[in-house]
């Protein structure tokens, strides 16, 4: 093959994927529990060059890769993001921390999912509470289907609503067990495994592998199923996120501890 030959082919060859590395990714709901803790999974765990959070007052970044995006900024000048992650979850008061950071309410999602199209967001992850009971219903009840619609339609290449985490139905305890089980619950503060919510650090370690591989899933709009989310709790997150966009057999819990 001669060497014009070569040079057409490379040509016409599609672009390479740029490796999650390369890759900026902007946190819109940086404050709370769930919220801080996908901003620090996507600091702390690599793979992203940039990691920009969406903040309504000044932020000193504290990391090099960390960038504080102000509001205005975003509506004037876009951002290099291709992947978006929007997080609800409620307020928390910790020495004004959070104040910083945007906090979206579950009705302004379909005008910050246009805002964020409109500044270059590919990939969207919209992350509900990994306490169901700490929203307000329209989160409980996982987010009004009219708003998904009006996101989905926006053209993204892929959205992706990540539940809020529980266990499948089969986990639950029976008989004299979840009778037992309520009683710890009750003079003891202890709730068994299944209804044990989900810490945010494991919720959002899942959101971040899925954010990461997003890129090489096939395009469309996808919804995390509640159980799905929880067995990322008890399992490698990372492998759930794999096999989950792969379409591929989930790994189990069977004979596995417990995790909290």
């Amino acid at each position: 093959m001669t060497l014009l030959n070569e040079a057409l082919r490379a040509a016409h060859a599609p672009a390479p994927r740029p490796a999650a590395a390369a890759r900026t990714v902007l946190v819109v709901g940086a404050g709370g529990a769930l919220g801080s803790a996908v901003l620090e999974q996507a600091l702390g765990g690599g793979g992203f060059r940039q990691v920009q959070a969406l903040v309504a007052a000044p932020v000193a970044p504290a990391l090099a890769t960390f960038h504080p995006l102000p509001e205005a900024q975003l509506a004037r000048r876009g951002t290099q993001a291709d992947t978006a992650f929007v997080v609800f979850d409620r307020e928390r008061h910790v020495n004004g921390r959070d104040e910083a950071f945007v906090r979206p309410q579950p009705e302004q999602l379909p005008g910050i999912a246009r805002r964020l199209h409109a500044a270059g967001v590919r990939h969207l992850l919209v992350v509900l509470p990994h306490a169901p009971g700490a929203l307000p219903q329209a989160l409980q009840q996982g987010m009004a289907s009219l708003d998904e619609q009006a996101v989905a339609a926006l053209d993204f290449r892929h959205v992706l609503f990540v539940r809020s985490p529980q266990a499948p139905a089969g986990a639950t305890a029976r008989g004299l067990q979840r009778l037992a089980h309520w009683m710890l619950g009750q003079l003891q503060m202890m709730l068994p495994q299944q209804h044990q919510p989900v810490r945010a650090a494991r919720l959002a370690a899942f959101a971040v592998h899925l954010a990461r591989r997003l890129p090489d899933a096939a395009p469309g709009t996808r919804v995390v199923p509640p159980e799905v989310s929880w067995l990322a709790s008890q399992v490698d997150e990372a492998e759930v996120a794999r096999a989950w966009l792969a379409g591929e057999p989930l790994p189990t819990v069977a004979g596995r501890r417990p995790r909290y």
